[in-house]
């Protein structure tokens, strides 16, 4: 009984958002930022590395401030030419792309930049845990909370369980498309008890707590109309929709999508400190990653694609048509999603900035400098601290020896319809992320989809002499999409931009069942 209450108990403190345990301790962020520097330090050794160039700083009144001057932002003669192999090959068939220059980019964005996948990386077993059906506003929907369990058989110290929530409509014709995205998984608006069956919990548990704690019993008596256990508002059909656009999720089911919510820390910790925990340090037995090794934004994107696995055996979704998406650091995982799991249909890239969308050589705002330091070094493979180091054993790099950019990383992802977003500096899409990086890359992958019969910009391919476009401008003609919105830090207000033109391409149409 004890157990029983306790539990309950638990879990109703759960539900509050003021909850403390999801707050971290200082000496919890203290311990992190110790194994950040030493997991670093010891990257560095393996390496050969003796000193790496600080991170710029956004502060303009430091010597090491972000450089914002268009003059001084392009230092490299040119981007690596994505059409021509190593050996001086030009390439001009689909077919040369996919034998000879795609396994070119996609080996040095491996090596270099993101990380490779292991041999020996264990299954994945998804269980469905809850199934529930629900109402968003007046659409039906069915919600499966979902867990991935990796096999840990040959290191079971170490377990990981990833986290996914699948939301579909239940008032098309199915099977749906999906929008995978990256982000904490919850449900809509869970089902409740009747009034009737409310009735009976409270009745149970005052009789609980009474067992438990006789006082109970006076506290009751004095309380009689009190019930302990209340129902959460229910949905509101008649409810006018709120100004301005609904939020996304409730945008891709009023189009007939569903949506997935994957969990990226279920998958690999956002930090360096977690690099021996997780699905890395599960493959590595706990032990240190070598240079080559994946980062969390290869791992992430390991992990989507085993939530893919599982949305192929779910007969309410449309296998052919799941996209990713994310913003900010998982803006990039998205990107490199897309680029390296070929299943993805479409991808909805959000102010992902350096070591996404934007240009590695590029120097203004955000510099390549400030993904090797200690606190985003674990997003990419150990061989990245190279170009940011200024004393080692084979000397100093920078960007400009990268044998690929991001131009290439988006080139991956052709023919696939691929969405370019951001917002603007003024409501909080920081200049910092380089939004022109990210369209000059766009321009410059244009000549991959191109070739392979696809629908670019619409631009030249002259990644230098196109220019960026004023926000809210529509470049949304082809398979490769380019928006900058005028909100913040968020995709949100492009989503309604993305649904018709990912419907568009995918060949996609909202069926009613009547």
């Amino acid at each position: 009984m004890k157990r029983i209450v306790c539990l309950f108990l638990v879990c109703v403190t759960m539900l509050s958002p003021l909850n403390g345990q999801f707050f971290m301790s200082s000496e919890e962020r203290d311990s992190i930022n110790t194994l950040n520097q030493q997991n670093h330090a010891s990257m560095m050794k393996q390496l050969e590395i003796t000193a790496l160039r600080p991170g710029r700083s956004p502060n303009p009144d430091v010597p090491n401030h972000a450089n914002y001057d268009e003059l001084l932002a392009n230092p490299c003669a040119e981007l690596p030419d994505l059409l021509t192999t190593k050996k001086g090959k030009e390439i001009s068939t689909a077919e040369s792309w996919w034998k000879e220059r795609r396994p070119e980019l996609v080996e040095d964005f491996e090596r270099e930049v993101y990380g490779r996948l292991p041999n020996n990386v264990p299954e994945v077993k998804w269980n469905i845990e809850v199934t529930d059906r629900e109402f968003v506003r007046r659409i039906p929907i069915v919600v499966k909370k979902l867990v991935g369990k990796v096999d840990n058989s040959a290191f079971p110290s170490i377990e990981v369980n990833i986290n996914m929530m699948l939301v579909v409509p239940t008032n098309v014709k199915g099977p749906v498309p999906v929008l995978m995205m990256f982000g904490r998984p919850s449900f809509p608006a869970p089902a409740q008890p009747s009034r009737k069956e409310m009735e009976s919990l409270n009745k149970s548990f005052k009789e609980m707590m009474i067992q438990y704690d006789p006082a109970m019993k006076t506290l009751f008596e004095k309380y009689p109309a009190y019930s302990p256990i209340t129902r959460l508002p229910g949905p509101n059909f008649f409810a006018p929709p709120p100004e301005g656009d609904l939020p996304t999720t409730e945008q891709l089911l009023a189009a007939g999508w569903g949506y997935a919510t994957i969990e990226p820390a279920s998958i690999q910790a956002d930090n360096s400190a977690g690099l021996t925990s997780g699905i890395i340090g599960l493959v590595n037995k706990g032990q240190e990653r070598k240079p080559e090794v994946w980062g969390a934004l290869r791992a992430w994107a390991w992990g989507a694609a085993r939530g893919l696995d599982y949305l192929e055996t779910d007969t309410l979704v449309d296998a052919n048509k799941v996209g990713i998406e994310g913003v900010s650091r998982y803006g990039k995982a998205a990107l490199v999603t897309l680029a390296l799991e070929s299943r993805f249909a479409v991808g909805l890239i959000g102010s992902s900035g350096k070591g996404g969308a934007t240009l590695h050589r590029r120097v203004f705002g955000e510099a390549v400098e400030n993904l090797t330091g200690a606190g985003a070094s674990h997003w990419m493979a150990g061989n990245y601290l190279k170009y940011g180091a200024s004393a080692s054993s084979f000397g100093s790099k920078t960007a400009c020896d990268l044998p690929v950019d991001s131009h290439g990383l988006i080139a991956l992802c052709a023919p696939r319809p691929t969405f370019i977003s951001y917002g603007i500096p003024e409501k909080g899409d920081a200049l910092w992320l380089d939004q022109k990086g990210s369209f000059m890359a766009t321009v410059a992958a244009g000549v991959v989809y191109k070739l392979l019969g696809a629908k670019d910009l619409g631009l030249s391919n002259d990644y230098l002499k196109e220019i960026m476009p004023p926000y809210n401008t529509d470049m949304l003609d082809g398979h490769l999409a380019w928006r900058q919105h005028d909100g913040g830090h968020t995709d949100w207000p492009n989503i309604k931009h993305f649904i018709p033109w990912a419907n568009q391409w995918l060949g996609y149409e909202k069926q009613v069942i009547r």
